[in-house]
């Protein structure tokens, strides 16, 4: 459960946006994914829709409905201040980094990382014992 004064702090942050209460739409949904029988027969997924933006979220990060209500709220300021500010997220900047890291190689950097390990080996061959067999 967050504490009042992050619940205040969260309030204030739709106020400035201009979300109230009344333009959202919020239902309870049960949830699904793995966590067996309980996940399932309790609501505890959160669906929020901003009715002005259009803007939807769901959450059902936590076992408990009040986190989720508070992590979706968050989440809705979150998209709406990206839109508003024309920046991209630290969620998605975080998605992208982790799509460049798993991008392929090209051919010539695979070609020059390759070079680079055969002469580290030779390097590592020639710092070996001369009467040793391996």
């Amino acid at each position: 459960m967050p504490s009042p004064e992050k619940i205040a702090a969260l309030e204030a942050r739709m106020l400035s946006l201009g979300i109230t209460e009344d333009t959202l739409l919020e239902k309870f949904i049960q949830g699904s994914g793995s966590g067996g029988q309980k996940i399932n027969k309790t609501a505890s997924c959160v669906y929020l829709k901003h009715s002005t933006s259009g803007i939807e979220v769901k959450c059902q990060q936590q076992r408990s409905r009040e986190l989720n209500r508070y992590i979706a709220r968050r989440e809705l300021c979150e998209r709406l201040e990206e839109i508003r500010d024309g920046k991209k997220s630290a969620r998605k900047q975080a998605q992208e980094k982790i799509r460049r890291q798993k991008r392929r190689r090209s051919r010539r950097a695979k070609n020059r990382m390759l070079d680079d390990k055969s002469k580290h080996s030779q390097k590592k061959n020639l710092r070996k014992d001369p009467g040793s067999n391996d």
